[in-house]
């Protein structure tokens, strides 16, 4: 005799699975919550604040909050008002007695070279009370308290939105009249420096792609033991430090190097030939750090490409080259751009092998970015550069995504 268990009707089963499915759900979610927790933290949150310090800078406004609540009202048409200047002697004043004049000296001294001095100078020598009125006691302190232009920077800064720091990253500034024009030509530094910084990455990704291509085609129509010795010489830079490689490369290159002393031997050249601390130097060293980065995807690509198909050209009449280059090399493309997309996207914020054996023409917008946020602590305008090159690391990406599609790309 059998017995049968209870009937479970559709409404209650319907609920089961419901329930089962929010187990799923929740069971991923825990999974998955740490990565991207992790990723929110160390990646979202420092890019969105390196955004927010390129165009958002308080330093002035909350150092001088008088000064920002009534320099709004002038019109640029002759000096402020009293009220104005009694506003900024009053901020200059506490802003003496509390130590909190650093911040907006800072600031405005970016602007124009000398406002710290402007500051500084005036706040030490104010009195209680004027005897003629603050707009002449700050005249008599400092002449440039009458400057049109020390005014109008003083007015913009005092608004924590500005646009001063990507301007500048762009060698642009804004004018008495608030119109955008380029620097002098003696200031401007930014422009020339994002296009030495294209083409040293756009020079090392194409000396890549020359050397990774061959590479790459060997590994993959060669057979036995071999192959894995060749993946192992091209995987082995990653288990030595950057460091030691680009010092090693240092120890090669210099005039007294093994390169320069194989050549006087051999008789290729009569005297040394400097060969570092500029830019064939630079390009030799990233190139041999990121070749296996242009190689991997190649060959990821390479390895999935049937023979046959390279016979199957030649059996009907073509020879290699044209075979390789009209059945072959298409099939390869996609490696191709994962490739050069790749050593491109890396070689463009290269910042240590730049600056050990790049010379001073030779340093790459990381280095100044570095700069700004160590040396001379200009957050804003380190911000504005790293915007500056997260967007043509982002508009490589699109190009590529339009023309390729990222469902294409090959890494391994």
């Amino acid at each position: 005799m059998t017995t049968s268990g209870p009937t479970v009707t559709g409404p209650e089963l319907r609920a089961r699975l419901r329930r089962s499915q929010r187990r799923t759900v929740l069971v991923s979610l825990g999974l998955v919550a740490p990565v991207v927790l992790f990723l929110i933290l160390f990646f979202v949150v420092p890019i969105v604040q390196m955004l927010t310090m390129s165009v958002h800078d308080r330093s002035v406004a909350e150092g001088m909050p008088r000064t920002a609540a009534v320099i709004g009202t002038w019109d640029r048409d002759g000096l402020p008002a009293e009220e104005v200047y009694a506003a900024i002697a009053q901020d200059l004043i506490a802003g003496q007695q509390a130590r909190a004049l650093a911040g907006p000296a800072r600031r405005l001294n970016q602007e124009i070279a000398g406002y710290r001095t402007v500051i500084f100078g005036t706040a030490r020598g104010l009195p209680d009370a004027p005897a003629n009125g603050w707009r002449e006691t700050l005249i008599e302190a400092d002449e440039r308290w009458a400057d049109p232009a020390h005014l109008v920077v003083l007015q913009r800064a005092v608004n924590p939105l500005t646009d001063y720091f990507m301007l500048y990253a762009l060698d642009l500034e804004r004018d008495l009249q608030d119109s955008i024009r380029l620097q002098d030509s003696d200031q401007r530094l930014f422009l020339g420096l994002i296009q030495r910084t294209l083409t040293i990455a756009v020079t090392v990704t194409l000396v890549c792609l020359l050397m990774g291509y061959p590479v790459a085609y060997l590994l993959a129509n060669i057979g036995g033991s071999l192959r894995y010795v060749l993946l192992v010489l091209v995987l082995l830079p990653f288990w030595t430090s950057l460091l030691v490689r680009t010092a090693g490369w240092i120890v090669v290159l210099q005039t007294e190097g093994i390169a320069n002393t194989a050549m006087l031997w051999t008789g290729v050249t009569s005297e040394p030939i400097r060969m570092i601390y500029n830019r064939f130097g630079t390009v030799v060293v990233m190139s041999q750090v990121l070749l296996p980065f242009m190689i991997l995807p190649l060959y990821a690509v390479m390895s999935g490409i049937s023979h046959w198909h390279m016979r199957a050209a030649q059996s009907l009449g073509a020879s290699f080259p044209t075979a390789f280059r009209r059945v072959y090399m298409p099939q390869t493309m996609p490696g191709v751009a994962a490739g050069t997309l790749l050593v491109f996207m890396l070689s463009i914020g290269y910042y240590i092998t730049p600056a050990l054996v790049g010379g001073s023409g030779d340093q790459m917008l990381s280095y100044f970015i570095a700069f700004y946020a160590t040396e001379t602590v200009n957050w804003g305008l380190a911000a504005a550069l790293g915007t500056v090159l997260m967007v043509i690391v982002l508009t490589m990406f699109l190009v590529y995504s339009w023309f390729f599609g990222v469902d294409r790309m090959k890494l391994s």
